[in-house]
């Protein structure tokens, strides 16, 4: 005998049609987010796990949710076995992500057969798609609670309804989100994502995230600064700002006049020694955002500007708003404020129509821009996009040789790049020890390149100065300058 469970008393589930809206309603921005007194004792003795798929966006809402079930006094763990929650993060924007996350969905089911009272919830923004949540109904009911982008704050509220409940929760929310301030965070290590904010405008052809993520708005000025100065407080070295798109952010003020690049020169005041930011998008990068990061201090010469094709009739098709040669323009101007910037960009190979020629043009964009490193990616179609409408008419075997052509590219470039560096000293910021090595320290530069050298464990979290002695193709091996001098003195 087969059991089904009953839907239809906490049923919210995503809507394409409602996530295409972009609804004229004012963003709310609420404060004061807390947890509910009756809910900090519901995890007592239970364990949680969170798999986290995707962006740094993601890895942020995972603070997030590490924060909150914290706060509800559950306890962190890296045994699945061990764990009475496990959430999936999930990641929507390629085809490979969705199926790792249904794959792993499949292994739990076994956990869950052995374990019943373990509450499994699917979040993040596979859970904002129709087709997705529509195949974990059919076909994955083993399933507790379902949430997405947009409920991340009512993750206390979903977890006592699937304890008690007995029915699958799904509360996915289509409408535009508010922005909730003050939700606990579980930060760790030296390093901190900093959300800026929210969703994206921009509608690129090939991009869910519009649909997943919502439209943009930006979490007020004081807001981000006053979070930022707090993690200056708390000893964090470095910050990443975080948007889908940050370099529009502010665009949707309409009661004050800021930027991102005011945002910039806020930020560069605070005592916090490293700023980065991710990820922007060359449409909205304006000459008063390339002064402010000229100025460096704490704005560290490395810039992510994915261009994602260098063929400006591929680009049109992107819906990317911009050609080859505005893309070339706006680098050349990046250049001249800061000649030691590094730029790291996006490609995707393969899409719909893209000829051997325009391939080809990439190729020679890569070549002039002359890129430090790219994250690569075949053209992954994403059901409710218009290129997925498109036909997708190059043959898989000339993508993946294409893919295999650019990845030479990049990795003769980021080869060369590195080799420049032998010799000179350079600061680098502690992260761990090696995986393979206990007696060898891994950090970065500035410019985000990493770098192994020997070292105490004392010295993680700390900033050093590393003479580089060789070049390898993605990263650094490199002396501590200290040491020599210590040696020196004897």
């Amino acid at each position: 005998m087969t059991t089904t469970k009953d839907y239809s008393q906490y049923f919210q589930p995503p809507s394409l049609k409602d996530a295409k809206k972009r609804g004229k309603e004012d963003v709310q921005v609420l404060y004061g987010a807390s947890i509910p007194d009756e809910l900090r004792t519901l995890g007592e003795g239970k364990y949680y796990h969170i798999q986290t798929y995707g962006c740094q966006m993601n890895e942020h809402d995972t603070e997030v949710m590490k924060g909150m079930l914290e706060e509800m006094a559950y306890t962190w763990t890296d045994d699945r076995r061990q764990a009475d929650v496990i959430l999936l993060n999930t990641c929507a924007i390629r085809e490979n992500a969705e199926d790792k996350v249904f794959g792993e969905l499949g292994h739990l089911k076994s956990l869950k057969l052995e374990k019943p009272s373990l509450i499994l919830g699917v979040c993040g923004c596979m859970s904002q798609e129709e087709s997705v949540v529509n195949r974990i109904l059919q076909k994955h009911a083993h399933v507790d609670v379902i949430f997405g982008t947009h409920n991340i704050h009512r993750l206390p509220a979903l977890l006592k309804e699937a304890y008690f409940s007995k029915e699958m929760v799904v509360e996915v929310w289509s409408k535009e989100g508010d922005i909730v301030e003050n939700l606990p965070k579980k930060r760790e290590g030296i390093k901190a994502w900093v959300n800026i904010m929210y969703g994206c405008d921009k509608f690129c052809t090939y991009c869910i995230v519009p649909y997943t993520r919502g439209k943009e708005r930006s979490r007020r000025p004081q807001d981000v600064l006053a979070e930022v100065r707090e993690l200056a407080r708390q000893g964090f070295k470095e910050i990443t700002l975080l948007g889908q798109n940050v370099n529009a952010y502010g665009k949707d003020f309409e009661d004050i006049d800021y930027t991102f690049g005011d945002l910039m020169a806020d930020v560069q005041k605070i005592d916090i020694p490293r700023v980065r930011f991710t990820t922007s998008h060359p449409r909205d990068f304006d000459d008063h955002l390339i002064e402010v990061l000229a100025r460096k201090g704490n704005l560290v010469e490395h810039i992510h500007l994915p261009v994602q094709s260098g063929s400006s009739e591929v680009l049109k098709r992107m819906s990317r708003k911009y050609t080859r040669e505005q893309y070339l323009t706006l680098v050349n101007k990046i250049r001249a404020a800061i000649p030691d910037v590094v730029l790291t960009t996006d490609i995707i190979v393969g899409f719909p129509g893209e000829t051997d020629e325009q391939f080809e043009e990439t190729l020679s964009l890569v070549r002039e821009v002359g890129f430090d490193n790219a994250f690569t990616f075949i053209y992954s179609p994403r059901d409710g996009t218009p290129a997925a409408a498109m036909e997708d008419n190059v043959p898989m075997e000339v993508k993946k040789e294409r893919l295999a052509r650019l990845n030479s590219l990049m990795a003769e470039l980021s080869l060369k790049s590195n080799q420049k560096l032998a010799g000179q000293v350079v600061e680098v910021l502690v992260e761990s020890e090696s995986k393979t090595n206990p007696d060898v320290l891994s950090g970065r530069t500035r410019t985000n390149k990493l770098v192994h050298f020997q070292g105490p464990k004392s010295l993680i979290g700390q900033f050093v100065q590393v003479r580089i002695t060789s070049a390898q193709t993605w990263t650094l091996k490199g002396e501590r300058v200290q040491a020599e001098l210590e040696a020196e003195a004897i």
